[in-house]
């Protein structure tokens, strides 16, 4: 089967481009054949590259059309659906927080990572129910390899998240009370994860969510979810499942980052009882699992648009007129997110600080350039 996947860009290790890539990898292993379409490449698209995995970021590089289109972000799955016209997709949305799906005649189902975003595709983005399917977050646990054992007390702690920065010294506060030393990845504080596999095995307690939170899961740390926007539970055995079908994301950030409600849930540690945790994620979310859940969808799409009749062209061109209308205000939302992080970037540079607006005069800018 070849697998056409569409991201907006293939060059950092964040989410959705971390994602691609080991359903890419995953795919090639078991004898598809991936293909993944990015405008902007970057050193991850090298490291595919170099996995024998075609990256392009043009699709007239393409040259036999796919079996299906796999599509992460609503511009890049438009240019591959008007690329190849006889092909069907599947759309995926990873948060809560994503730009709200495009429908489209071909589109012909809509993946949800977790139920908070099921929930909103059906409920605000008027997608039919019976078209979205669930397929939670998984983990490469062959790679994400289970720690030995942790010690009876926390001594070293992680803060995982690309935006590391914004809660880090609240949550180094509620550690040094508690007697243990911080430290922290992600891109807002310089330190980019490239082999997370190995950097989570020297830590007993991780501050994460999302994927970040599963593959310190599956390392056998214990976890508290957690990021800038909010902090939830230390993940037990008894709330694991309840928070996976959540991904561990928006709605289990039930609470402010603070120095007391962090001390609370640092307090509630077990060892034993995060190896508990580590041993179902492994279980319950692994790669493979994934795989066949992806698969199963992926030949679904497939008969399901060989049986239909042939399609209406000009009704697929109506469509794509109502997007092109509507991408000037997309395009400026995209500016926004890059300036929001350009400010931040230099936000950390004591040379630029001076230079930048105060964050509520940027919030104000940021509002005035979304309308």
């Amino acid at each position: 089967m070849r697998v056409l996947l569409t991201n907006y860009t293939i060059a950092t290790r964040s989410g959705s481009e971390l994602y691609v890539w080991d359903l890419a990898s995953g795919l090639l292993a078991r004898g598809h054949e991936p293909i993944v379409y990015a405008p902007h490449l970057g050193r991850l698209a090298d490291d595919m590259r170099a996995a024998t995995i075609p990256v392009v970021s043009d699709l007239g590089q393409v040259t036999a059309a796919p079996d299906v289109i796999h599509g992460h972000h609503n511009h890049e799955l438009m240019i591959a659906l008007l690329r190849f016209p006889r092909v069907p997709a599947v759309r995926v949305c990873h948060g809560w927080s994503d730009e709200p799906v495009q429908r489209f005649p071909r589109i012909l189902r809509y993946v949800a990572v977790d139920e908070t975003v099921r929930s909103r595709m059906v409920s605000e983005w008027g997608v039919p129910a019976d078209r979205v399917r669930v397929i939670l977050n998984f983990v490469d646990a062959a790679r994400f390899r289970q720690r030995e054992r942790l010690p009876a007390r926390p001594a070293r702690a992680l803060v995982f998240n690309n935006f590391a920065g914004q809660h880090l010294q609240v949550v180094r506060q509620a550690c040094d009370r508690a007697g243990i030393s911080v430290d922290a990845a992600g891109a807002d504080v310089g330190r980019v994860a490239m082999e997370p596999h190995a950097l989570l095995q020297q830590y007993d307690l991780v501050f994460a969510k999302a994927r970040c939170a599963i593959e310190a899961m599956a390392s056998g740390a214990a976890v508290v979810v957690c990021d800038q926007a909010g902090m939830g539970p230390l993940v037990t055995s008894t709330n694991v499942e309840d928070l996976r079908r959540l991904n561990f994301g928006v709605r289990a950030l039930r609470e402010p980052v603070s120095v007391p409600s962090l001390l609370r849930e640092i307090s509630r540690y077990d060892a034993r009882d995060a190896a508990l945790v580590s041993r179902h994620i492994r279980q319950t979310a692994p790669l493979d699992l994934a795989l066949d859940r992806w698969l199963e969808t992926y030949e679904e799409v497939i008969a399901e648009y060989r049986a239909l009749p042939p399609g209406d062209p000009d009704a697929e061109l109506h469509v794509a007129s109502e997007y092109l209308g509507r991408l000037r205000s997309e395009t400026a939302a995209r500016s926004c997110g890059f300036l929001r992080r350009l400010y931040f970037s230099w936000e950390r540079s004591s040379l630029l600080r001076p230079l930048l607006p105060s964050r509520s005069s940027a919030r104000r800018i940021a509002a005035w350039l979304r309308l």
